[in-house]
């Protein structure tokens, strides 16, 4: 039914109620899904609003709620490359409940993130989404601001407030697995700088998955470095001067990749025909740059975002989770361990 013209009446609850012949309280219980009413009840309401063109104010229900039906995001990640894809999978999540999203880059600056902070409490927010670059433990945002906090793609100090993280170490293990079913058994892992807690995982579980195949490759044969494609470069030769015979070369990153790329092909070497290659990111601009297109672990990081925006929604209906929780990462098979894959 059109929307009512400037002359006529705009229908309001009453009308649906008279028209589904209930009472207007049973009326808006079956149109916010709220009571224990029965499907019939239900459809005849929700039918007798479609005839009407009824449309409830969202902001109106909001109020009776105690909700403005709004979450903010606060994100340290000034580059977007993280919190971007988290934040899309957030509004996914939280589009179908009809919230918006007021999305803040602190760059970094506690202050900044105050003022921020300040800003969406007073505008009332039902809840908080705190994103970053880094799955560090950072200092809590605050335990008694009176809204549920969930992070996302990084942690709080507070060992008890949920957070979302990608599975780094699951994602080693996908790499790892890979490469043994492609019937390599000469491994290299080369990766960013240890003092980082997702190159240490990803470095765990690639070492795990090589234990559990009972082949020599440890924690000690790791190549910590830089997130970086000279880092890449450099530690290729190295891995070809420290392992004789290396059939496979594990990355941290798609960057540290396509460094090690480079440098195969610069000494003559086949990928994947000589050395199967993967990385780790999935980023778009590196895998599909490479020659060959890279193998990669995807954190699938929209995922991230989805499921603390579902983890925020349980803690607005007094659900709450605690705790860190991970989400899957997947393998994206390309040309670098399987010849002619695009």
């Amino acid at each position: 039914m059109p929307a009512p013209g400037p002359n006529l009446k705009r229908a309001t609850i009453r009308d649906v109620a008279a028209l589904a012949g209930v009472s207007i309280g049973t009326a808006s219980k079956a149109l916010n899904g709220q009571g224990k009413l029965r499907a019939e009840t239900r459809d005849r309401v929700a039918a007798a609003a479609r005839e009407l063109g009824f449309a409830p104010n969202v902001l109106a229900r909001g109020l009776l709620a105690g909700r403005t039906f709004t979450v903010g995001v606060i994100t340290t990640d000034s580059f977007g490359r993280f919190s971007i894809p988290v934040m899309l999978g957030a509004e996914d999540a939280l589009g179908a409940g009809q919230i918006s999203v007021f999305m803040c880059d602190t760059r970094d600056e506690p202050e900044r993130e105050r003022q921020y902070l300040d800003m969406l409490l007073s505008r009332r927010v039902d809840g908080l989404i705190v994103a970053g670059r880094r799955i560090e433990p950072r200092p809590s945002i605050g335990l008694t601001l009176g809204v549920p906090v969930v992070y996302a793609m990084t942690q709080s100090m507070d060992s008890d407030e949920p957070a979302i993280l990608p599975d780094d170490a699951g994602g080693g293990r996908l790499a790892a697995e890979h490469l043994l079913a492609l019937g390599r058994r000469r491994f290299g892992h080369i990766t960013g700088p240890e003092r980082f807690l997702a190159a240490r995982k990803r470095a765990r579980g690639f070492c795990d998955a090589m234990a559990g195949a009972g082949l020599p490759f440890t924690a000690n044969d790791v190549l910590y470095g830089e997130w970086s494609e000279a880092w890449g470069r450099e530690a290729a030769r190295l891995v070809m001067r420290t392992t004789p015979g290396v059939d496979a070369i594990f990355c941290g990153s798609d960057q540290i990749a396509r460094g090690v790329s480079d440098t195969l092909r610069l000494i003559g070497c086949r990928v994947p025909e000589d050395i199967a290659l993967v990385g780790f990111d999935n980023w778009s601009p590196m895998v599909l740059g490479a020659d060959p297109s890279l193998t990669s672990v995807d954190m699938c990081l929209e995922d991230v975002g989805r499921v603390a925006a579902q983890h925020l929604l349980l803690a607005i209906s007094k659900e709450p989770t605690h705790g860190v929780h991970t989400v899957p990462c997947r393998l994206v098979t390309r040309g670098s361990t399987s010849p002619g894959t695009s």
